[in-house]
């Protein structure tokens, strides 16, 4: 049985532990600070096996060295020369064996050009999306292109709905204010709001979110909607779908 938790880490970001019950080594995804890994671990009574690295930002990546020190797990990440630590170097379509489940990687440029995710077709399936898709959100664009990330976003669209995604950081409030102003009349995103403040106030997690429920809710999925277009049509889109993600994302980044 497998197992997904959250560490908190910073003001906004999620550590994603994944155990097996039968053992207690586990591993952690985007590590950007090893504080609160290893008061985790002591905590428990675990030790760390492996770390997934998604790009290349340090609030993903702050924390390696400390843990590479402390326990030399197996460390899978990008083909990025920058991020010093990483021993298996993955890339599109490469197939991991992690915590006893197969992961597939996958390039998913827009964020950064190096971003990849993990993505488990297991029961149930599970994705791993660092900073590209957020819950009703996507990540801003660092490096690529609003043609890179839209087409990043688009294979991840191709995942099944029942898929789990583990997003990087607690943005779903703030992404779904934007969500009401983009998708106007969309009765999923006022559920989803309402759903995301009990939670917020029982301090719990709005995350994992399903594939399914995002692309009822999130804006950056629905750029084939007509309410959505024509909400990026009054912000200057014209009528494409790759123009409306341009305009919203240009849009979202100054709401």
């Amino acid at each position: 049985m497998l197992s997904v938790t959250p560490i908190p880490a910073f003001s906004d970001n999620y550590i994603w532990l994944l155990r097996q019950d039968t053992s207690d080594s586990v591993c952690v995804v985007d590590p950007g600070d090893a504080a609160p890994v290893i008061e985790w671990l002591e905590r428990e009574g675990l030790t760390l096996g492996t770390i997934l690295i998604t790009h290349h930002h340090p609030d993903h990546t702050g924390g390696l060295a400390e843990l590479i020190q402390r326990y030399s797990p197996r460390v899978i990440g990008p083909h990025n020369p920058s991020i010093t630590g990483i021993d298996e170097r993955v890339g599109d379509g490469d197939e991991i064996r992690v915590m006893g489940r197969l992961f597939e990687v996958l390039e998913l440029p827009g964020h950064t050009l190096d971003h990849i995710a993990f993505f488990t077709a297991g029961i149930p399936p599970l994705l791993f999306s660092g900073d590209v898709l957020f819950s009703a959100g996507c990540g801003r664009l660092f490096e690529g292109s609003p043609e890179q990330m839209h087409q990043s976003l688009s294979r991840l669209d191709n995942l099944p709905e029942e898929a789990l995604v583990f997003a990087a950081h607690e943005y779903t409030l703030a992404n779904l204010r934007f969500a009401k102003a983009a998708d106007p009349g969309n009765k999923d995103v006022i559920e989803a709001e309402n759903e995301c403040l009990r939670a917020r106030e029982l301090e719990r997690p709005t995350l994992p979110s399903t594939l399914g429920r995002e692309r009822r809710i999130n804006p950056f999925l629905r750029c084939g909607e007509e309410g959505v277009r024509r909400a990026a049509a009054e912000h200057g889109a014209t009528d494409t779908e790759l123009a409306t993600f341009t305009t919203l994302r240009a849009w979202k980044d100054s709401f």
